[in-house]
């Protein structure tokens, strides 16, 4: 029986390391990440304001920053995030999302779905006959997959290297899995990129699962970086789920 997930899972994989030359120091106040910081250093570089004259703090130089709309310096700080128990679909949509991303996604052509996972719609969970009705058409696509390959190993038997064969089985095959099969997908974006990401998908005008993990993941980079991300405000939508507004609109 397959996995079904009904919330995703982020996993912070990579984070800015910043080393400060040490012939153009930074008055540097109050709490900061290495993001942060780098972020503020490419902004003073632009006008030789390492001595700080207005004495901010890190974060009140990048809410300042965020403020005026100088969003190019937040272009340095890159965070990678590992995506699991989101479908196919949200990553469709995800991938939309082009300038400052990377993405590297689990590949159906390479890897047996036979054992495939699957996310749940936040719309039926919660509704036992939704799911019911739901989770018997996932179990029959599943059981559609796992006969075309082996059909498909036996059509293509003539070819004498069984790795390339199992591709064009599965390559076929896959076609009947549906949108909600689950999948794993490394994103890369800087902190900019990130901010238009999450004003789109966290928005109570998102689709429903995609604005659930842009939830997921605004709360892990607001602890990871909150000078980046701390005008983002997470609230109970009328829909009676998780959204998020933000005050500086794509910076």
């Amino acid at each position: 029986m397959p996995h079904f997930y009904f919330e995703p899972t982020v996993t912070l994989l990579a984070r800015p390391s910043f080393t400060m030359p040490v012939h153009l120091p930074v008055n540097w106040i109050g709490e900061s990440t290495d993001g942060e910081r780098l972020a503020e250093f490419a902004g003073r570089v632009c006008y030789m304001s390492q001595h700080n004259p207005a004495k901010r703090a890190t974060r009140d130089y990048l809410d300042n920053i965020k403020k005026q709309g100088h969003g190019s310096v937040l272009e340095h700080a890159n965070y990678t995030l590992l995506l699991e128990g989101v479908s196919r679909s949200l990553t469709h949509e995800l991938v939309r999302h082009r300038a400052g991303f990377a993405y590297s996604q689990l590949s159906q052509r390479y890897v047996d779905e036979s054992d495939a996972n699957f996310v749940v719609p936040p719309a039926v969970i919660g509704d036992t006959s939704l799911e019911a009705a739901w989770r018997e058409q996932i179990e029959q696509a599943q059981r559609a997959y796992v006969a075309l390959v082996e059909k498909l190993m036996e059509r293509y038997g003539w070819i004498p290297d069984r790795v390339h064969r199992r591709k064009m089985s599965r390559e076929a095959a896959r076609a009947v899995l549906p949108n909600a099969t689950e999948t794993k997908i490394v994103v890369t974006a800087n902190a900019r990129a990130w901010r238009t990401m999450l004003e789109l998908r966290a928005s109570e005008g998102a689709e429903l699962e995609i604005r659930r993990a842009a939830i997921a993941m605004l709360r892990l980079l607001q602890c990871e970086a909150p000078g980046f991300f701390s005008d983002f405000e997470i609230y109970e939508a009328d829909d009676r789920r998780d959204a998020a507004r933000v005050i500086y609109h794509k910076v």
